[in-house]
């Protein structure tokens, strides 16, 4: 029997009482601080029945509330009881200023460490202090405490990547990043991201969903020797042999020990992606902390030519179940057979399946009808699937976690008949799309530099998006990969070869219709340039699926957008129609004729 949400809150309370704090603060994170976030560490969702992939909850001895996003303004109306949460936002009310005024001087506000980076808390202590209000950190977190049914953790055995379509021994990136860690002036880093040190040990798991990660933390030493703490359960055979000399094995439950032994080692560490509670255990037993990024994320985000090959591979195989399925989905749309986006999504994986090398989404397909289109974020998850319509616009933006590859492309697609406006605004999202996709652009350039070259169109016509233009992407691993991106504040950080970024402007009608074209990329070095004065770069598009030209405003185009549009039509066709045939290869051949 399913525990009342009023009485889990009233579980925390008591618990609360007993540590003498006055308030609780609960985030949508677990101690691993990434994205993606196991079904057994959903914290805030035991505590609110909220399912959104942002949020906070903060529980005092009389009320509650809870924080969301413009994202979720709906749903969590529909999920958490507002007689035991106000609703608040996450951006436009500060979390701690808020909590200031709820508390006199001389309370006490409780946190996990272990749920919360180290510059939040840092932060937070901060402000609080300001306020004569004390931060705790409570050694057992009260949820999980009363959290009597919880998942159980995952048992998937770890996966040993090979070294071939790794394109490096661990021994030798371990070598490498031990390198970079002396450099910082350190003696070891932690290694917090679970992607980072699945990539430095060419192994990878099962443990959180979309992700293919194994959950633990590690510890690695400038001469390249790596302590790994995770479920040691899981060890394959020959795992030892895999990953060579110089790695150990180790329970989670041993983490807090080896950060008690680190007395005057100077330790890296990233104070915006690790938790807290390391880094403080760490300082509190006489180790010196360096700020500084994960050393790890940069070598990673430059694939090597193993990498890209499996990047390329997959982008393939991938362009034909897309294919396969906007072949089908044409079909029932001319025989009037219309699916809710569910139905749609399934079917849409269903394709993909059929490949032994694909494993499940890089993400929860996002699969939107009409309207529902204009929430670029939206997961029909979160409700009820709505129905498709004629006359109509269908957005889905999917991704696959492949053996040798990681895909995300999103198709915009006309239902019967569509507006000349819907067509005008796909055509002006789509010469963004190609201005970015054409861009060269010299050593040193960075996302934010390049994120007005798919902007532009919309913007002279008064219009914009506000999301970023392109994120990272990983081999066999994040879908979400920094620390490259493009967007109007994105960081400084410089592309460089080997990176693989998403291409993906797109258009938002609130209550009308939504628009994106989404195709990821390599970045690789120009070919010589007459007279280039600087070394160049350029994008190389690795996705391979049509884009539904029925949209396409012809006279918006110019010369060269249209012969680019042809081009990578012929490059599509000439790519999948080998591995076509029947009706979808058919549908195929269309839908990549030249207009």
């Amino acid at each position: 029997m399913t525990q009342p949400i009023a009485e889990r809150l009233s579980a925390v309370r008591a618990e609360m009482t007993t540590a003498n704090i006055d308030a609780f603060i609960v985030p949508r994170a677990d101690e691993y601080l990434g994205e993606y976030v196991p079904e057994r560490n959903e914290r805030l969702h035991w505590l609110t029945h909220f399912t959104g992939s942002a949020g906070m909850a903060i529980v005092l001895k009389e009320h509650a509330a809870i924080f969301v996003d413009g994202r979720y303004t709906v749903q969590v109306k529909q999920q958490v009881d507002e007689t035991l949460f106000q609703y608040q936002s996450l951006t436009d009310t500060p979390q701690i200023p808020w909590l200031i005024t709820q508390l006199p001087s001389g309370s006490k506000v409780g946190v996990d460490a272990r749920l919360h980076s180290l510059s939040w808390y840092q932060d937070a202590k901060t402000q609080l202090e300001r306020a004569g209000i004390e931060l705790v950190c409570v050694s057992d977190n009260p949820i999980d405490k009363h959290w009597h049914h919880r998942p159980a953790a995952s048992t998937h055995e770890i996966i040993l990547f090979d070294q071939q379509s790794a394109g490096a021994s661990s021994h030798d990136k371990r070598t490498h990043i031990g390198q970079l860690i002396k450099q910082a002036g350190a003696d070891a880093a932690l290694i917090a991201a679970l992607d980072s040190f699945c990539w430095l040990l060419n192994i990878r798991g099962r443990d959180v969903p979309r992700l293919p990660v194994v959950l633990g933390t590690a510890l690695l030493h400038a001469n390249g020797d790596m302590m790994l703490f995770t479920d040691i359960n899981k060890l394959p055979a020959g795992i030892s042999e895999h990953v060579g000399a110089g790695v150990s094995f180790n329970a989670e439950s041993e983490l807090e020990t080896a950060l008690s032994q680190l007395n005057g080692v100077k330790l890296l560490a990233d104070p915006n992606n690790t938790n807290a509670w390391m880094q403080l255990v760490a300082k509190q037993h006489g180790a010196k902390l360096i700020a500084g990024n994960d050393p790890v994320a940069l070598p990673k985000a430059q694939k090597n030519p193993a990498e890209l090959a499996g990047m390329t591979a997959s982008h393939i195989r991938d362009g034909v179940a897309v294919s396969q399925f906007l072949a089908w989905l044409d079909k029932e749309v001319a025989a009037k057979r219309l699916y809710d986006e569910g139905q749609l999504a399934d079917k849409l994986e269903s394709f993909r399946l059929t490949d032994p090398r694909y494993r499940e989404p890089s993400f929860d397909t996002i699969s939107a009808a009409g309207a529902n289109a204009a929430m670029c974020h939206y997961n029909h998850n979160n409700g009820t699937p709505a129905m498709m319509t004629m006359n109509s616009l269908y957005l889905v933006d999917s991704g696959a976690q492949y053996l040798d590859g990681t895909t995300d492309v999103t198709r915009t697609i006309a239902i019967g008949d569509v507006t000349d406006e819907q067509r005008k605004m796909f055509t002006l999202v789509l010469k963004g799309h190609i201005a970015l996709d054409q861009a060269r652009f010299p050593k040193g350039t960075t996302g934010q530099q390049l994120d007005g070259f798919a902007r532009q169109y919309l913007w002279q016509h008064g219009f914009d998006y506000d999301h970023g233009t392109g994120h990272g992407v990983g081999h066999f691993l994040s879908v979400h990969e920094g620390p490259q991106r493009i967007g109007k504040n994105s960081n400084n950080v410089a592309l460089l070869p080997g990176m693989v970024l998403s291409n993906e402007p797109g258009y938002y009608r609130a209550d009308a219709f939504g628009i994106r074209i989404e195709n990821l990329v390599a970045i690789r070095p120009c070919p010589a340039l007459a007279g280039a004065e600087r070394e160049m770069y350029e994008f190389d598009a690795l996705t391979l699926i049509p884009i539904d030209t029925r949209l396409v405003e012809r006279p918006l185009l110019t010369t060269q957008e249209l012969t680019w549009l042809n081009d990578y039509h012929q490059r599509v066709r000439d790519t999948l129609s080998p591995l076509m045939q029947g009706d979808a290869l058919a549908w195929l051949l269309q839908a990549t004729e030249a207009i």
